[in-house]
């Protein structure tokens, strides 16, 4: 049930992401709702769930923005497989880890989407990038302080009802 739920929210995300959030721009700062989300729904549902979210809601982005193939999923992919890794090490922080793990993570989504963008299609010209993903960086992690602990919480609440009783 989980990888159902996972691929239906990530394509839910990321429709979101392209028709909605850009009303939400603050400044130059953009939203990442497939990256915050994805992450949440990696530390509270574990690395199958985050795996598939970041492969559906990565192709869904790179159909509907008619992005080069692949190019999402794949930055995507190496984020949230990189969110399963670093989530145990957090563990003791549980509620709040998606919050350094977004500022990290949305860093590095940022600079692989630049990196393949610049090999499939023209090179970004910009001389500072991290100067300029840093308002999206901050935008995303302040979603992620708002929405994680909520979903942690909700996430463990339905699995501890779930458990027959002992």
């Amino acid at each position: 049930m989980t990888p159902l739920v996972s691929a239906l929210g990530a394509t839910a995300a990321a429709l979101l992401e392209l028709s909605v959030v850009p009303l939400l721009a603050v400044g130059g700062a953009r939203l990442h709702l497939v990256l915050v989300l994805g992450v949440v729904w990696t530390v509270a549902a574990g690395v199958q769930a985050g795996l598939v979210w970041a492969f559906v809601g990565g192709l869904a982005l790179d159909v509907l923005a008619q992005r080069p193939l692949g190019s999402s999923a794949f930055g995507l992919l190496v984020s949230l497989g990189g969110a399963a890794m670093l989530a145990p090490l957090l563990s003791r922080v549980r509620l709040v880890s998606p919050v350094p793990l977004v500022f990290v993570l949305s860093f590095v989504n940022s600079l692989l989407l630049l990196v393949v963008y610049g090999a499939l299609r023209a090179p970004i010209s910009d001389p500072e990038p991290l100067r300029t993903l840093l308002p999206g960086v901050v935008y995303d992690t302040a979603l992620a302080a708002l929405l994680g602990p909520v979903v942690i919480l909700l996430r463990d609440r339905r699995v501890d009802d779930s458990r027959p009783f002992s």
